[in-house]
Parts: C-alpha cells; sequence; structure tokens
C-alpha cells in the first residue's frame, strides 16, 4: 500500500509519487488540473479509475449522470459558465459512444472538455473483445485531438496534453482512452503542467499591418456594422468589446453563442443575427459599407444564402481560428488572433465616432418588428400562453442575471430573443450542431459552474424527453436547477415548416406527452403547471424564490410561430415577419 503523504514531493507545477496504479494517477492528474469536479458512468473497462475515485472522494467530486451523454452535456454546461475544462468519463464501448454526441456538440460550439473512457485489455484490441469499440477511430471527426494509452507511463503526459489542447486556443474536446491494463499497471509518477507543443500555436501574433487597414477601413465607413460570436466570452474580451463599441460608436449584432458578451440593454446592442434573428439586423446586413465580423465563423444559419451575403461590404474579420478565415465569407482584412489583443489594437488606434442616420435605419426596422411580431408575442391577446411571455415573466423576476439554458427548438430562438442579460457566460445552448436533449443535463453542469447564480433551463416538451433520466442526477445531486418546459405537444420548430412550407401535413411532429409534473414529483421534485395567464406571475415568482430544484410546466399555444424568419437557402434580405 504506497504512503501517499509520505511519498509525495511537490515541486512548482511537477509532483512525484513512486510505484502507484495508472488508474491512482489520472486522478492524481485530474487534481493537478484543479479539475476536482467530473461526471461520468461507470462500467468494467473503467473500474479501476472508479475505484480510486472512491478512495479519492474527499478531494475529487464525482456526479454520476443517468446516461454518459448526459455526462458530456453537464461537463458543457459546466465548461460554459465556470470557464473551466469540462470532465465526462465512461467505460469502453457503448459507454464511449454514447460520448459522442455531447463531444460533437463541444467541438462545434468550441466548449473545452475532456473525456476519459476505459477501454479492454492492450492484448485484446482488435479482437472483437466485449464492449470494445475503437473509440478513437469514431472520434476522431469531433476531437480537438485524442489518443489511446497502452502504458500506464504514458499518462502524466498525455493527460497534461488533453487539458493544454482543450483549453487553449480555440477551445474544444479532447478524448482520452486508456486499456484497462494500463490503469492496473504500477509506475512511478511525475506530473508536469503542458504549456506548449511543438507545431501548435495556439495563439497567432497579430499583425500591426492589418491592424492599420482595419482601422483605415473602419475610418471610412459610412455604415458600419459589428457581427460578434462566442470568441468574445471564450477570449475573456468583453471589456474591450464593449470599449471598442463605445469609442467607434458602431452598432453590434450578435450569433446565438455570443448572446449574453454584451448586455442586452446596452446601447450598441441591436439584437440578432440570423434565421429567427431580429429584422433590422438582418436586413441591414445587406446595407452595411464594413462589416466587422469578431469570432464567429459566418455560419449558414447567420448567412443564408452566401451569395448574396454583404456583398456591397468590405469585410473586416477578427478571429482565432485559421480554419474560419476565408472558408465560408472572404474578408479583406483578417485579423488573425486572440480577439482581446485585436480590440486593444483596434482600441489604441480608432477614433470617436457617431453614425445617427445609420442608427436611425436600425429604429426605423425595430419599430416594424415590434408592431408586427414582438408586440403580440409579449403582449397576446389571444387567450393561449405564448413562449414570448413566459420568456418575459422569467426576465421579470430574475432581473436579467440569471444564466438561461436553452435546448433546441422554437424555444430555443424565442429565449434567444426575449432573454435579459445583464452580465457574461448566462446564454447556454447547443448552438452549431443543434443538440435535442441538451439543455437538462447542461443545466446541472451550469449550476454546478456558477453555484453563486440562478439556472434556469428552458426546453421543448420534445428535447426535455431525450434525456428527462437527468431528473435522476439532479434529485441525487440536489442541484437547485429551475426548469422550465414550453409544452405545445408538438415538435415546434418541424412543425412551424411542415405548416409553411409542407402544407400543414404534420408528419411524426403532434407529441402525446406524459403528466410531466408528476413524473418530476417522483423525483422529489416541486412542480407546478400552467395553463392561464392570471397564474403565470404567481407561479415563476415561486420558482425563482425556492432554493431547491424545481420544475415548471407551461402550457403554450400549439401552433404559435416563431418569426421573423429567414427560409432555409434565402438571403438574409428575404426575412419574413409573418
Amino acid at each position: 500500500m504506497v504512503d501517499r503523504n509520505a511519498n509525495e514531493n511537490m515541486n512548482n507545477s511537477t509532483s512525484k509519487l513512486l510505484n502507484i496504479s495508472g488508474a491512482e494517477a489520472v486522478i492524481r492528474c485530474l487534481l493537478e488540473e484543479e479539475a476536482n469536479l467530473v461526471y461520468g458512468y461507470p462500467g468494467g473497462a473503467i473500474m479501476p479509475i472508479y475505484d480510486e475515485i472512491f478512495k479519492f472522494q474527499d478531494q475529487l467530486h464525482h456526479v454520476l449522470t443517468r446516461h454518459e451523454q448526459g455526462a458530456t452535456h453537464a461537463a458543457q454546461g459546466f465548461a460554459r459558465t465556470s470557464g473551466k475544462v469540462g470532465v465526462a468519463l465512461a467505460t469502453s464501448g457503448p459507454g464511449a459512444t454514447n460520448l459522442v454526441t455531447g463531444i460533437a456538440d463541444a467541438q462545434i460550439d468550441s466548449t473545452p472538455m475532456v473525456c476519459i473512457t476505459g477501454q479492454v485489455a492492450s492484448n485484446l484490441l482488435g479482437s472483437d473483445a466485449f464492449q470494445e469499440t475503437d473509440i478513437i477511430g469514431i472520434s476522431t471527426p469531433v476531437t480537438k485531438w485524442n489518443y489511446q494509452i497502452t502504458k500506464a507511463a504514458e499518462i502524466p503526459e498525455i493527460m497534461a496534453k488533453a487539458f493544454y489542447i482543450a483549453r487553449s486556443g480555440r477551445p474544444g474536446p479532447v478524448l482520452i482512452d486508456i486499456t484497462k491494463d494500463a490503469q492496473f499497471e504500477f509506475f512511478d509518477f511525475s506530473y508536469k503542467k503542458c504549456d506548449g507543443i511543438r507545431s501548435y500555436q495556439p495563439y497567432p501574433n497579430l499583425s500591426m499591418e492589418a491592424v492599420d487597414k482595419a482601422v483605415e477601413l473602419i475610418s471610412q465607413a459610412k455604415k458600419p456594422l459589428v457581427v460578434w460570436g462566442q470568441g468574445i466570452i471564450l477570449g475573456k474580451a468583453e471589456e474591450e468589446f464593449k470599449t471598442f463599441l463605445e469609442k467607434s460608436g458602431i452598432p453590434a449584432v450578435w450569433t446565438i453563442l455570443g448572446l449574453s458578451a454584451l448586455a442586452t440593454d446596452h446601447p450598441s446592442n441591436r439584437g440578432m443575427v440570423g434565421m429567427h434573428g431580429n429584422y433590422a439586423p438582418n436586413l441591414l446586413t445587406n446595407e452595411c459599407d464594413v462589416l466587422i465580423a469578431i469570432g464567429m465563423r459566418f455560419d449558414d444559419r447567420v448567412t443564408g444564402d452566401l451569395t448574396t451575403y454583404a456583398k456591397q461590404a468590405k469585410i473586416i474579420h477578427l478571429e482565432l481560428d485559421a480554419a474560419e478565415i476565408n472558408k465560408n465569407v472572404i474578408a479583406d482584412v483578417v485579423l488573425h488572433a486572440d480577439c482581446k489583443h485585436s480590440l486593444q489594437a483596434l482600441n489604441d488606434r480608432i477614433a470617436e465616432k457617431k453614425y445617427p442616420k445609420w442608427i436611425r435605419r436600425f429604429d426605423q426596422l425595430d419599430a416594424i418588428e415590434q408592431e408586427k411580431v414582438i408586440h403580440s408575442d409579449l403582449n397576446p391577446t389571444k387567450p393561449g400562453l405564448t413562449m414570448g411571455e413566459a420568456i418575459a415573466m422569467i426576465n421579470k423576476h430574475s432581473k436579467g442575471d440569471a444564466v438561461i439554458v436553452t435546448d433546441v427548438g422554437q424555444h430555443q430562438m424565442v429565449a434567444c430573443r426575449y432573454a435579459k442579460f445583464n452580465q457574461s457566460k448566462s446564454n447556454v445552448t447547443s448552438g452549431g450542431l443543434g443538440t435535442m436533449g441538451f439543455a437538462l443535463p447542461a443545466a446541472i453542469g451550469a449550476k454546478m459552474g456558477a453555484m453563486d447564480r440562478e439556472v434556469v433551463a428552458v426546453i421543448g416538451d420534445g428535447g426535455y424527453q431525450m434525456t428527462i433520466q437527468e431528473l435522476g442526477t439532479i434529485f441525487q445531486q440536489q442541484v437547485a436547477v429551475k426548469i422550465v418546459v414550453l409544452n405545445n405537444d408538438f415538435l415546434g420548430m418541424v412543425r412551424q415548416w411542415q405548416q409553411l412550407f409542407f402544407d400543414k401535413r404534420y408528419a411524426s411532429t403532434e407529441m402525446v406527452n406524459p403528466d410531466f409534473v408528476t413524473i418530476a414529483k417522483g423525483f422529489k421534485i416541486e412542480a407546478r403547471r400552467v395553463k392561464e395567464r392570471k397564474d403565470l406571475n404567481e407561479v415563476v415568482k415561486e420558482m425563482m424564490s425556492s432554493d431547491k430544484p424545481y420544475f415548471l410546466e407551461v402550457c403554450v399555444e400549439k401552433e404559435d410561430n416563431v418569426f421573423p424568419m429567414i427560409p432555409t437557402g434565402a438571403s438574409v434580405s428575404d426575412i419574413r415577419l409573418e
């Protein structure tokens, strides 16, 4: 038996231990990286590591999710609110493959995560042994890096690299697969955090020549527009971004992952771009003369038809990831660097300016959207509740200070349009992959990453049932998440498309739902249902005042649609208000 206290020698970033198992080394590595909260599900091939988790339970908190996919989404939620690397564990075979959706989601949304999977013994690799799956081959397209460990001595260096790669540059998921014999094998352990890898340059050097060209374009602009994405949040550049907007006077609009980087009520914040974005931001994308894209990747849901997207504008792209530069939209000037540094350089050089005529154009279009869409969403005359007024009621009682975690569908777009935020890292959603089932487990992680904040999961009735089993995790861990299911008894977003583009052929989209309130109560979670407008305020107030997990079902209009809307493949100029 190893005497851990007598055998431990700390020396700056390096710790040394004699003759410990690979499984214990994994735990030691996690603790060295301050990853003392992990999510997972045990099984045969990872059992040695779980045995060490039991021994280290006073230092490492393991959250048993009810499905491995739930572990990855919880790790994502934790990473998004805490700014740290999320960690998920699973066994081999189906345990490992169940991680893949969450890994792919983290990859496209740039979420730092380290996934550790057990694997059959190295002498069985390639033999189709029980619960053997080539998770390295499967996960290669959706990870930033992956590696299979077959010798215990590899563990410290590979784990250090895993955390460095996951968090540095454009963040992303890393998967480490560890054979069972490597977990049992003993070796002399030492650990040194990774601070660099040859040929991997996560933070390019900023070209000051490019900065000067960008400043020149900005100074000549009459109708400039900023489109910002999650790069502002990932780069911890919120203050530099705010300074840039206030000094330049340029109106700014956001992608859904960029939401909350700037306070909702900041005068420079003009709303959301994209398929269900605001009217003015979308139309004026094709009227601006200089478009400054910051930490965003010109996703198709933002650009619509690329052949018509911002063709009249000079494009300035502030981007860290070289793979995103000139991929979808060709930029006139590229600032290839961390956006915090790029914005600092711009702030030192740009002049203060105002654009009153250009701003009035936004105001005019905002007024049209207010009249035709927003007023009826938030102040409906029809008897049924709308999704918009449910979000507005959450705003009223959260005062813009809550973290809002959304799933995928109509409720997601409504929440992004109407939720109010005062601080960064407040909007947690599945952006690029669009993963139904994301919100409930992600809300668990989001709350555990920001224990001092209220976390409200806003979910549709369809996506909720994809990971509803994670109510068990909430019950066991007593995570004080507020769960709001906007129930329209439909797969709402698909139904909306079927209504608008498939002559109301509602093929396989109507839901016959269970009693959600009874299910929540079965997990000892306080639960209420609201069907009438007169009850909404009281129940939301009760929910937001609770210091325990709380479930609220809001029964909304069955065929309520989300507008504005840009049809798939259409130009942003083709945005529809009805």
